[in-house]
Formats: structure tokens, sequence, C-alpha cells
């Protein structure tokens, strides 16, 4: 493994589990653990960019309509902003240097570049992770005001929100919806975002494979990440670190289903023997 890549996954983790985790922090170590070749100076060119797209802002609009009105005006408006299908299927919409530079991306993303820009700029701003569809709030809840960052900025009524998470779920919106989105849930759906993208892309192991490692970076997660890590060292054909990977998991499961832990280190041998 490229020195490098394993510093920005080392300082990734350390963020991560840090008393404050900053999204667009790790958001950046994400994209350079996907491009090494983005560097240092990559990230800081990102930061100078966020302080320059806040310092075109208005000063101290007062309220959070006026507020999501001005981000629309300059991020969905000026700047260009905004996503459409055709981001779904590139993974530079989920790489925040890669949606500053094209100005295009997930509306996960997109609401990431909102944010920080008004977080800098003063406003009282947070993601609100709709299910199917991230976006932006402003303000607290007896005033709070919505945006749409990948249409542009569209501020958003009661009834579009309900319509993107029926749409999304089937079921109705509920108020725990709106909460302010934590940072490494943020962090946590842009991963699930780039497994998903690598997972319909098998040529892409690669991409699979740093993602789940940054998942298993994070304070919390699944038992079952290491299980899928250990499949795709079997699908890249590193069967000895695959198979090794899958007998550590089964002595996790044997606690609780010694049937799926044997089943688990048969597929363990079927790997080893690959390799004759």
């Amino acid at each position: 493994m490229d020195p490098e890549v394993t510093d920005w996954r080392r300082e990734f983790a350390e963020e991560a589990r840090s008393e404050r985790p900053d999204v667009v922090t790790l958001c950046l170590l994400l994209g350079a653990v996907a491009d090494p070749s983005l560097g240092r100076r990559g990230i800081d060119a990102a930061h100078i960019e966020l302080d320059r797209l806040a310092g075109l802002l208005p000063y101290g609009p007062a309220g959070p309509r006026p507020w999501a009105a001005a981000l629309a005006e300059l991020l969905g408006g000026s700047c260009g902003f905004r996503g459409g299908p055709a981001d779904y299927q590139r993974l530079e919409s989920s790489l925040l240097p890669e949606v500053l530079r094209r100005r295009r991306g997930l509306p996960i993303l997109l609401s990431v570049v909102w944010i920080e820009v008004a977080r800098r700029a003063g406003a009282p701003v947070y993601g609100v992770a709709l299910p199917g569809h991230f976006v932006v709030g402003f303000g607290p809840p007896e005033e709070r005001v919505l945006a749409d960052p990948f249409d542009g900025g569209r501020l958003l009524s009661g009834a579009d929100a309900e319509l993107l998470v029926v749409g999304a779920t089937g079921a109705p919106l509920e108020e725990s919806m709106l909460s302010p989105a934590a940072p490494l849930d943020t962090v946590v759906r842009i991963l699930n975002n780039i497994r998903a993208w690598a997972a319909a892309r098998p040529e892409r192991s690669d991409v699979a494979l740093w993602a789940v490692d940054l998942c298993l970076l994070l304070p919390a997660h699944p038992a079952r990440l290491r299980l899928e890590r250990a499949e795709l060292l079997v699908q890249r054909g590193e069967f000895l670190a695959g198979a090794a990977e899958l007998e550590d998991y089964a002595a996790v499961v044997e606690a609780v289903d010694p049937t799926a832990a044997e089943s688990i280190r048969r597929r363990a041998g079927a790997a080893r023997a690959r390799l004759n």
C-alpha cells in the first residue's frame, strides 16, 4: 500500500474518533484516499475555495429564509452547483474535491458544500438526512427553512419534503427525519453511496475495498463489514488474505451462530484451495 494512502487513512481515523469530528475534513481525507495525487496541496486548495465562496455571501442575512435565498443565489445560481440523474453514475459525484471542481454531485455532497460555505459565513445551517435525498436546513425548528442543493437550492415547503420522503420510502414524513444530521452519520451515508456505486461495477472492487476500509475506521460499524471486506479480497484474487479474514469473522460469529461460522470456514478453505 502506498505510504501516503496509509497516512490519509490514519488521519481519517483520528478525525472520526475525535471529540467533534468535522465532516469537511473527513470528506477531503476520503477524497485523498480515493485519489492520492490530490495531496496536501489539493486539500488546502479545497479549503481555500470554500473560504472564497463564503466570502461572496452578503453580510449577515436576517433570518433562515434570507440565508437560504442567499445561498441559492450564489451557489445554485451564480456558481452553478447542482445535480442531475447522470451524476449518480459518477464516482466523482461522491468526492468533495471533485464536486468543488465540477460543481456537480450527489445531493449529500452538494449539501456538504452548502453547509460548509454557509457555516463559514455564520449561517444557522445543518444537514437534513431525509430518506433517499439529503437536503439543507436553516434555523430552529419553529422557523426551519429547507433547501435542495441538488435542485440548485430550491426552497422546499413541507409538502415538498413530504413528497421526497414518500417517493423514497412510501411512508410519510416524520418530524424526527428533520433533525440535524450527525457528522459521522453523514460520512457513513457518503461511504454507503460509494459502496453501492462500486457494487454495481465489479471491475471497481478497488473502490469498494477502500470504502469498506474507511467504514471500518469509524468508531462504530456493523461487524458484517468484516465479511464484506474478506469477500472483496477473495474477489480481487487475494486468496490468502481473504481466507484469513473469513476465519477471523467466523470466530466472531461462532458464539451466536455456530452453523454460519462453519459455513464461513468452508468458504475460507475454498479460497485457499484456489491457490492450488
